[in-house]
């Protein structure tokens, strides 16, 4: 949208679908930031929303930074991904999610580490929160911790590496794992992932509400099948560990199942629409969760063939 005056130093890479609602406070904080708006631009692939995102939103940006926009036909994840990489002309990429708020200094934080890890990946802090308006204090904690090498709500490394290892692989067409895959990629080729405590983001994790069971349900499926997808690719124990693709989970997952507790949490989640009036929220919550963790898995047996 705005004219470029230098090469930036750092390329901000988000895809959207359908985030009307978030989307301008997610791009605003990336506005509002510390770095020199001369030395960062933003990327921007919108996946093919239907919500009226780019009419509502995008078309009204007031940016403060190099900001460019990509429009396609929704194709998922990994392409819009790479879509954004062949845009970018930073020295490195961030890679973020619609549904993140940078705190002030984020960028900074990403650009300092980089001067002091070249060729490295900055796994950098998320806190996960439920809505934007009443924001804890922007501090790392073991609550915070994530072990994935790679994960793309907000993670920056050169761009030169993100090319070499290939980018995104595009037959991730479904929800699920096209980052972690692209990071297994880079840990085999010896690329070490560092945390940056100082560099931290808001995630939007809302309660689930009654209404929306079905669909998470339908995304873990969707992420089941991914799952099996990305074993196939990489039959390494890390993948299977990663996954829960490995013996002891399938078992009891399979015992489960066998037993009839998907059933239950059905039930107590509300996801068939008949949920007992004396549930609590939180058991309703609950149940929501694991339900979704049982389709998860009773995907991955469908789709391996081992159910």
């Amino acid at each position: 949208m705005s004219a470029a005056a230098k090469t930036p130093v750092l390329t901000v890479q988000l895809c959207t679908y359908n985030r009307k609602a978030l989307l301008g406070r997610v791009l605003t904080a990336l506005f509002d930031q510390d770095l020199d708006p001369g030395d960062y631009e933003i990327v921007l692939v919108d996946d093919g929303s239907t919500d009226g995102s780019y009419e509502s939103v995008i078309s009204k940006l007031q940016p403060t930074c190099s900001l460019h926009v990509v429009r396609q036909r929704n194709a998922g994840l990994a392409r819009g991904r790479n879509a954004g990489i062949a845009r970018a002309r930073g020295e490195y990429v961030l890679f973020m999610d619609d549904d993140v708020l940078a705190t002030p200094g984020l960028l900074a934080a990403h650009v300092r580490f980089h001067r002091e890890h070249p060729r490295s990946i900055c796994r950098a802090g998320v806190i996960n929160v439920d809505d934007f308006d009443h924001l804890p204090p922007a501090r790392y904690s073991w609550r915070n911790y994530s072990g994935a090498y790679f994960w793309t709500t907000n993670v920056s490394l050169p761009l030169a590496l993100v090319q070499e290892a290939g980018g995104f692989d595009e037959r991730f067409r479904e929800y699920g794992w096209e980052d972690l895959e692209l990071g297994f990629r880079l840990r085999t080729m010896g690329v070490p992932s560092m945390l940056a405590r100082d560099a931290i983001v808001y995630h939007f994790k809302p309660p689930v509400p009654r209404a929306n069971v079905p669909s998470m349900v339908r995304q873990a499926r969707a992420q089941g099948r991914t799952a099996v997808q990305f074993l196939r690719k990489h039959p390494h124990w890390r993948v299977a560990l990663a996954t829960g693709q490995v013996a002891p989970i399938r078992f009891w997952s399979g015992v489960a199942r066998a037993a009839g507790w998907p059933r239950v949490l059905e039930r107590l989640s509300g996801a068939g629409g008949d949920t007992p009036t004396n549930v609590p929220a939180p058991v309703q919550r609950w149940a929501a969760h694991r339900l979704a963790r049982a389709a998860y898995f009773e995907e991955i047996a469908a789709s391996d063939g081992s159910r």
